[in-house]
């Protein structure tokens, strides 16, 4: 990735897990009062709220967290206990003091999160799946640390949906997953002024078999 300043558009060239880190490291202090309030962003709010609409209960891993966006909505209606794990120590630092979370753990997903099988009875993702960040095969992850039951809320691009495998990663799981809804929803509001403005996600709504 190129040294580009921490932008939306710097986001969406990630390659890598490493790129991640490098971004995010650098982005974390001024995310929610920049890239959030200038972006009027808002996918974290309809994927939690999708989340609890479903019936979603604690405890919750919030996956990507962030500076915690997701995880604060997810506080604010009753959803919880709610735990973080993101990539990036510098952005969870800043998720931290928000005092929603019972506790926050650095890991990168694709290589196995430190949490034992059956864990949670809720995963939330906002913002995470999508190209250059995390793609389908983290689904097999996040389904080993779940219940039998599990509520799943995980927004998804939709450019990415297809090409990158998502779409077919879904159908893969067969019986591993039930009731499988996929709401879009834009991810930014009416005051965004980016050419990234009218981007939408699917909000891959499901309970682990």
């Amino acid at each position: 990735m190129t040294q580009d300043d921490p932008s939306l558009n710097a986001a969406y060239k990630l390659k890598n897990p490493d790129d991640s880190r490098r971004l995010y490291a650098d982005w974390a202090d001024t995310y929610d009062a920049g890239f959030v309030a200038e972006h009027d962003y808002q996918l974290h709010l309809h994927t939690a709220r999708a989340f609890v609409d479903a019936g979603g209960q604690g405890p919750v891993l919030d996956v990507g967290a962030g500076t915690g966006l997701a995880g604060e909505v997810l506080a604010n209606l009753g959803a919880g206990p709610v735990d973080a794990t993101d990539i990036s120590a510098e952005m969870l630092n800043m998720a931290e003091r928000k005092d929603v979370y019972r506790d926050l753990f650095a890991a990168d997903i694709l290589e196995g999160l430190p949490v034992s099988r059956d864990s949670y009875a809720g995963i939330v993702s906002s913002g995470t799946f999508t190209h250059g960040h995390v793609g389908p095969e983290a689904l097999d992850e996040l389904l080993r640390v779940a219940r039998p039951g599990a509520q799943f809320a995980i927004s998804i691009n939709s450019q990415h949906f297809v090409s990158q495998g998502f779409e077919a990663k879904l159908a893969a799981l067969g019986d591993r997953i039930s009731d499988l809804k996929l709401p879009e929803t834009r991810i930014y509001g009416e005051q965004s002024k980016d050419e990234h403005r009218d981007d939408t996600a699917f909000i891959a709504l499901f309970q682990k078999g």
